[in-house]
């Protein structure tokens, strides 16, 4: 046989070898589902399924989703949240909202709410806490689950000890931000800073013991954000509480704190469940980079709304929120942009934390670990 028949032999017989390499066996999924929980930093739509009132309500309306979507999906953004993020990381479809009885949940639900409280309602109502609407909180977000978990057959682990491997198997547990509202609600209050973040915290925290339990392996939990450089709180607090960022120092502080506390539980949960990968994204310190760094992701608005209405330099009027009727338009160009609302994050910053979190170290154990440890689980 000629040098030229081989060659083209051995082509053919290398092209046949990829072609069963790649198409015939698929590279295997380390997860297959995702539970997400959370506050509006999260939700994908729950609250699409109750009346809310204020600025809950006008994610149903344009400009919110405009960036990505092209349409509202009752997302509080521009586009993609970091749920949306960490599922096309996973290969996964972007997760249902829990109340969409007709979404497809064979690859994970989402449960996380807009205006949710890590801490029940009695507490807000017994300290005459001013609420718009009525907020649910992560115990709601836990019946939901129980609810669904029944629907798949999952009592418990003692008497259903199949279905609840089953519910489990291949999934990965989202705690998205929770607390922000917490303090929020009772800003006006005699609640002192201290017992908000005492309650939050435990409340966090147990609710991960009842998922651990039920048989969790996987679970990232966030930290809180620094929302001392949200518009909506450059715009409210006086202009020399200000901190090396250049945001809201009084604010950002609580946040520290929280995360602090937080990161000192979760260290006590990977004690008591020595079998489950426990992570933190250090949504502050991401957020923080990002700030300091936005040149590198085409970031030059730090501060200022994308959308919205208001007079001083934040473009932030709590009378007239993005969505409503005197708000129908954003900024031209988004993806400057750190804030979107005034509350809440643009698609471009949702993207730069995710890259942060998925890709680089604001994840610990990283993401890269806890990939990895699960792959050696399924060999």
């Amino acid at each position: 046989m000629s040098c030229s028949h081989i060659f083209i032999t051995l082509t053919i017989l290398a092209t046949f070898a990829h072609t069963f390499s790649t198409k015939t066996v698929p590279k295997q999924r380390p997860f297959t589902k995702i539970y997400a929980f959370g506050d509006s930093f999260t939700d994908t739509g729950n609250t699409k399924s109750f009346t809310t009132s204020g600025a809950f309500h006008f994610a149903q309306n344009p400009p919110y989703g405009t960036t990505f979507f092209h349409h509202p999906t009752d997302r509080y953004s521009d586009g993609r949240l970091v749920i949306d993020f960490l599922a096309e990381k996973l290969s996964l479809p972007y997760l249902p909202p829990y109340l969409d009885e007709n979404a497809d949940k064979t690859h994970g639900v989402n449960f996380a709410v807009a205006g949710a409280t890590a801490i029940g309602l009695d507490f807000f109502l017994r300290n005459n806490a001013t609420l718009l609407f009525t907020p649910k909180s992560l115990k709601n977000q836990l019946d939901w689950f129980v609810e669904f978990s029944g629907s798949r057959g999952c009592i418990n682990s003692s008497t259903t000890p199949e279905q609840c491997k089953a519910l489990f198997d291949g999934a990965l547990i989202w705690i998205g931000e929770i607390g922000v509202n917490d303090y929020a609600y009772t800003r006006a209050t005699k609640v002192s800073d201290e017992t908000i973040r005492d309650l939050a915290v435990t409340s966090v925290t147990e609710f991960l013991q009842v998922l651990l339990n039920m048989g969790a392996k996987y679970v990232i939990a966030q930290g809180m954000p620094p929302t001392g450089c949200l518009a909506f709180s450059m715009e409210t607090y006086n202009i020399t509480d200000r901190d090396e960022i250049g945001c809201v120092g009084s604010v950002n502080d609580l946040s520290k704190i929280h995360n602090k506390i937080l990161q000192q539980n979760l260290r006590g949960l990977r004690e008591e469940f020595p079998g489950a990968v426990i992570a933190y994204a250090d949504y502050n310190n991401a957020y923080r980079y990002v700030m300091k760094n936005g040149g590198d992701y085409g970031i030059t608005q730090l501060y200022k709304a994308c959308c919205g209405a208001g007079p001083g330099e934040y473009n932030f009027n709590i009378l007239a929120p993005c969505g409503s009727s005197s708000v129908s338009t954003s900024c031209t160009d988004p993806s400057q942009y750190i804030n979107w609302d005034g509350f809440h994050l643009t698609e471009a910053m949702y993207k730069a934390i995710s890259e942060e979190f998925f890709t680089k170290t604001a994840i610990y154990p990283s993401f890269r670990h806890l990939l990895e440890h699960k792959m050696q689980s399924m060999n």
